[in-house]
């Protein structure tokens, strides 16, 4: 394995993690509700669904992070190596994973283990591991 010295960001990783930590504990202690993305952009487009408001804040926060950040650096530049159709069945999958899964990297992974959850340390293991498994295929077998 080869560290990209001149991109290696551990101080901004360690904030950024951080943050992320805060904004799901503040979440939880304040509403008591779990700060997963897709169960809260779901319950947002459920008809009758219960505090859409604090939900629709919490997600704008999400939103609106990077444009704040753009005040005070630069934000990367995405380059994908998927076209645009490979794009949007690989969302679709990830949508359908998290319903499928009863939550998301963030529910299962922030705050799922946060609260020592059996089925999110299960649901973890099994995203990372997929993930893991899929890199190996790709760059190894495949030699992508």
């Amino acid at each position: 394995m080869i560290i990209d010295w001149a991109h290696f960001t551990p101080w901004s990783s360690l904030a950024g993690g951080a943050l992320i930590g805060l904004g799901a504990g503040l979440f939880v202690m304040l509403n008591g509700r779990i700060a997963g993305i897709s169960g809260l952009l779901a319950s947002l487009l459920e008809r009758g669904g219960e505090e859409r408001g604090e939900k629709g804040m919490f997600l704008l926060g999400v939103l609106l992070a990077p444009l704040i950040w753009v005040s005070f650096a630069s934000l990367p530049v995405p380059q994908f190596q998927a076209n645009w159709l490979g794009l949007v069945i690989a969302g679709l999958l990830v949508g359908m994973g998290t319903r499928y899964g009863s939550g998301c990297t963030s529910g299962h992974g922030v705050c799922g283990i946060s609260r020592l959850s059996p089925r999110s340390l299960v649901a973890t293991v099994a995203f990372m591991a997929s993930g893991f498994v899929t890199v190996f295929a790709l760059r190894h077998v495949w030699g992508g």
